[in-house]
């Protein structure tokens, strides 16, 4: 379970980002975090795996407490918490089987990982997991000769290679045609089925957001204005949320049915 109390998060002087914000994600929950651009999104992820300090506040992921970790065991435990991010953070000039196995870095020892001599299990794992997700004959291609949506793939593999608690997704689909970035959602929502893994998904796209999770939040400078069911997330929430603003792709656009396929354009 991934608790948040009272999270604040402050640059220098300037009003706080984040506002007291609390969140429980349990089980093999998907939810999708919404709001206008500077609504603090990104930021409550990055706090949650401490690439951004938290002012104060507290973190708490199956009773770890993150926010005052340091050193070892905070590298420790951000092996625990899978990112996939909106720029792929792939290395191009590495095989996809080199990237994927990026993400056991935190459990290999300094001569193993400048090697890249792997343990046969994480080797095994890495293959299953490329299969699963429609990219294991892409093995030794390298990454920068790959599309938007099967860079996406692996950087959704690295992530699930570290064996994670909790997955966040930072725009994991922005990059994306529109296609390609329903599969990518659906991926993501079937996996958190199989893995009973909570995901946490940052997402402009109102309609997939309804769509592709069972738990919409709403953000607004900071402060949480909606938590609830995509059913509920009504007219009033995107008023509340976006300020009369125009909402990217809301529910008035109705999204293309789903179909479950593993290729990418």
């Amino acid at each position: 379970m991934l608790v948040i109390k009272d999270l604040v998060k402050q640059y220098g002087h300037g009003e706080a980002v984040l506002k007291g914000l609390n969140l429980s994600v349990e089980g093999n929950t998907v939810v999708s975090i919404v709001g206008a651009s500077g609504a603090g999104k990104s930021t409550m992820l990055r706090c949650i795996n401490r690439l951004v300090e938290p002012t104060s506040g507290s973190i708490t992921l199956n009773g770890t407490e993150l926010v005052n970790l340091k050193g070892g065991e905070l590298r420790r435990a951000r092996r625990k918490i899978g990112m996939v991010f909106q720029g792929f953070n792939l290395l191009d000039r590495l095989t996809v089987m080199e990237n994927v196995l990026a993400g056991r870095l935190g459990y290999v020892n300094l001569f193993q990982a400048i090697s890249r001599r792997y343990p046969q299990a994480d080797i095994d794992r890495a293959f299953y997991l490329m299969e699963r997700v429609g990219i294991a004959h892409y093995a030794n291609k390298r990454a920068d000769e790959l599309s938007g949506g099967e860079r996406q793939r692996v950087g959704v593999v690295r992530a699930l290679m570290q064996d994670p608690e909790v997955l966040l997704a930072d725009e994991p689909t922005a990059s994306l045609d529109p296609r390609t970035s329903e599969q990518i959602m659906m991926l993501l929502q079937s996996l958190a089925a199989e893995l009973s893994l909570p995901v946490l998904i940052n997402i402009h796209n109102v309609a997939q957001a309804k769509t592709y999770t069972e738990r919409v939040v709403g953000l607004r400078h900071g402060k949480m204005i909606f938590d609830g069911a995509p059913v509920d997330f009504n007219k009033e929430a995107l008023e509340a949320i976006y300020g009369g603003i125009e909402a990217p792709d809301e529910e008035l656009a109705p999204p293309p049915p789903k179909e479950a396929s593993h290729g990418v354009s």
